[in-house]
């Protein structure tokens, strides 16, 4: 469920400057036949992460790290800071619809790739290609690029950034027989603040309301 991103909201995200942002990474810690579950710790409170659909395995704990970086780095290039640490990963083979649940609304949810060659790809909300470069299987770019989606040409490992702020987005990929994800958080979303009606409206409002009451009593 997309929350606060209006276009507007869209367009102040995408036009600014490209600062350095520390990324924090989901530790993936339990597994179901068609989910896996984690958590993410963003400033210190914990946000649940939920992913729905078909996938191939997970490492949850332990495992080969395929967040290893050449040059240029993948995970690091663009404007984030820090790679996905350890080793949880969620590998897919084939295609399908992935879900991402969020236990509150996050912002700028990040997608970290490894291996998405050849692999056509659609995000429910509007994208934004961070980073790409030298993985663990080796280049690759994002090509076929559009306002939520890509196409990866060659060994492609690097990062997506879906614009806005969102309890749920979901995802659609064509069939590849290896590849690998897993999700940051930029931060969370600023709650909705209720705006308050012109006080010229509420004293137009009261005053029908005295108006009515008197043709009533009339």
């Amino acid at each position: 469920m997309k929350v606060l991103a209006t276009a507007a909201a869209v367009m102040m995200l995408a036009a600014a400057p490209a600062a350095a942002v520390p990324v924090n990474w989901t530790d993936w810690t339990a597994k179901g036949s068609l989910s896996v579950t984690g958590t993410v710790d963003v400033g210190g409170t914990p946000v649940s992460v939920g992913f729905s659909g078909p996938y191939s395995f997970a490492q949850t704990n332990g495992g080969i790290n395929y967040w290893t970086e050449g040059s240029p780095a993948p995970y690091t290039g663009g404007n984030v800071d820090n790679a996905p640490p350890a080793s949880d990963i969620i590998g897919l083979n084939g295609g399908g619809t992935i879900t991402l649940n969020f236990g509150q609304a996050i912002l700028n949810p990040i997608i970290a790739l490894v291996s998405w060659n050849s692999n056509v790809v659609t995000f429910s909300g509007p994208i934004e290609t961070v980073s790409e470069g030298r993985g663990y299987w080796g280049d690759g770019a994002f090509t076929n690029v559009t306002a939520n989606g890509f196409t990866g040409a060659g060994e492609l490992h690097g990062i997506v950034r879906v614009l806005g702020s969102y309890t749920q987005i979901t995802m659609t990929h064509t069939s590849e027989n290896w590849h690998g994800l897993t999700v940051g958080v930029e931060g969370l979303a600023a709650p909705e603040v209720p705006v308050p009606l012109p006080l010229a409206l509420l004293g137009t409002g009261v005053a029908a309301l005295v108006l009515a009451g008197r043709r009533k009593r009339a």
